[in-house]
């Protein structure tokens, strides 16, 4: 095997085993994931926290090796918060996807394996970003799923979104989306973490109070 190959296979295994999901819906965003952390083909966790709150209106999704993605976002609310100290403002969505695409690509010879999601509520209402480990950064209009699991993800996500949907069709067409990818993909499982940003609040749904079943969701 040549070096250029064993670097290609070594890059794209972290990326593996998980799923992620980010829409955008009326108010705000959510931001869903599963639970599972896998070591190979061995469970190691069955409650892994895979969304993070950066700042007080935004939020950031993992996949990928979880030291380099704790240490991501620890880098990443400090820095949030000292721009807050400096500025006396919060940064937006896009500053903050802006600032972790800098991060990631000046290491992009030692790079963190992680590919992100950011999402969350600013002046200019609702946005979404994904990032990936070279610190390319995409706007997402509307949904986005990352991790082993997004192809089943985005099979839900692009047959079910509409624009403008309420915050509870948007609830349980994400759930519908990760819970999808968890009956087909060994490494996601466990169960859906699901966080809600809007104007007013950065919110955590109690996983009782999500949707019971895979019912369609409508808008």
């Amino acid at each position: 095997m040549f070096w250029g190959e064993y670097m290609s296979e070594q890059y794209q295994e972290p990326l593996k085993g998980t799923t992620t999901v980010g829409l955008v819906f009326e108010d705000g965003v959510v931001l869903a994931t599963e639970k599972r952390a896998t070591m190979g083909y061995m469970i190691a966790s069955k409650k892994a926290k895979k969304v993070y709150q950066i700042a007080d209106r935004i939020g950031m999704t993992i996949a990928g090796g979880v030291g380099d993605a704790q240490q991501i976002a620890r880098v990443m609310t400090v820095e949030c918060s000292l721009y807050n100290i400096r500025r006396g403002r919060a940064m937006s969505v896009a500053a903050a996807s802006t600032l972790l695409s800098n991060i990631l690509n000046n290491n992009r010879y030692y790079p963190y394996y992680v590919q992100l999601l950011v999402g969350g509520f600013d002046e200019s209402g609702p946005s979404l970003f994904s990032v990936d480990a070279m610190g390319g950064a995409t706007r997402e209009e509307e949904i986005v799923a990352t991790g082993s699991g997004s192809p089943m993800a985005y099979g839900v996500l692009e047959d079910r979104f509409t624009k403008g949907m309420k915050r509870k069709d948007a609830i349980s067409l994400a759930v519908r989306a990760v819970r999808s990818a968890m009956k087909r993909d060994a490494g996601s499982g466990e169960g859906v973490h699901v966080v809600i940003i809007t104007k007013d609040e950065y919110f955590e749904v109690p996983e009782e109070q999500l949707p019971k079943t895979n019912a369609a969701a409508t808008a």
